[in-house]
């Protein structure tokens, strides 16, 4: 009579919860169950394009139970790059890493993708190069509204800089912890860090954010344009614009319609409230 699966797997060990690569389409029940028992377990944690290390540290604490200061201090003491060192991608991190381990594990994945794409696209792979390649992708990364206006908008930044003009972008200031803060004039007077790109001219001293494969590529090979401008329209993604008069056109047509609405949507009647249904 066969052992049961349950005495079995006690006796090789004790199988722990999150994902197991078995390595093997077919293999034996006796195999099959030593597998459970002693292979690595696995959580996959997802990188979201344009989320910054401190709020990823968070999210991938509570993934792994695992202090996120932990990770946050683990990733400054093993990654070149102050911001955007771990490519922004998904994950299987083993669940027997300790903090440091697991923050070694993304770094070194990471940094073999950042090789393989500076190989790719024919340049010299430096940390000094490639921090002002992520510094221009994460803020491509942070402004783009999808993967096709990627080039559009490095060929922006690219035009700026040429012109030594500030870049004046929003999506600058949504570094660490203001990631998702929506960025008001108060905000652009009262930030003096390098991220505000209102204030200081060229790019700021790191990364904002962590990148996608296709921001570093925009920022590798930007679209030839003579674009210095642009501007958010209503279908969710952005107008061009080669001068200021052009762009600032737009600026007041957008916010004498934004206005007008708000104005109709005031004049409506409000909607009568019904009393509530006696039961």
């Amino acid at each position: 009579m066969a052992w049961p699966d349950t005495l079995i797997l006690r006796m090789l060990g004790r199988p722990g919860t999150g994902w197991v690569y078995l390595g093997h389409e077919r293999m034996s029940r006796l195999d099959f169950l030593h597998r459970l028992a002693s292979a690595d377990r696995f959580v996959r944690i997802t990188l979201i394009p344009g989320e910054t290390s401190v709020l990823f540290f968070d999210q991938m604490g509570r993934r792994l139970h695992k202090d996120p200061e932990k990770l946050f201090t683990a990733y400054r003491a093993l990654s070149p790059y102050p911001e955007g060192g771990i490519l922004a991608e998904s994950y299987n991190v083993p669940l027997r890493y300790d903090a440091r381990q697991a923050v070694q594990y993304l770094v070194n994945l990471s940094e073999k993708r950042f090789h393989r794409l500076a190989r790719e696209n024919g340049i010299a792979y430096t940390p000094q190069t490639w921090l002002r390649i992520l510094t221009i992708a994460s803020i491509v990364q942070k402004e783009a509204a999808n993967r096709s206006e990627m080039p559009v908008i490095a060929s922006v930044i690219f035009n700026r800089l040429k012109k030594r003009m500030r870049l004046q972008m929003d999506g600058s200031l949504n570094y660490g912890r203001y990631s998702h803060i929506r960025v008001t004039p108060r905000r652009i007077r009262e930030d003096n860090s390098s991220y505000n790109t209102y204030r200081h001219r060229g790019l700021p001293a790191a990364p904002v954010c962590n990148v996608s494969a296709a921001a570093i590529r925009a920022a590798l090979h930007p679209a030839r344009t003579d674009f210095l401008y642009f501007f958010r329209n209503d279908r969710g993604t952005h107008d061009f614009f080669r001068n200021y008069r052009a762009h600032l056109r737009e600026v007041r047509t957008k916010r004498r319609e934004l206005r007008e609405e708000k104005k109709h949507m005031k004049s409506l009647p409000r909607a009568a409230t019904l009393p509530a249904e006696k039961m």
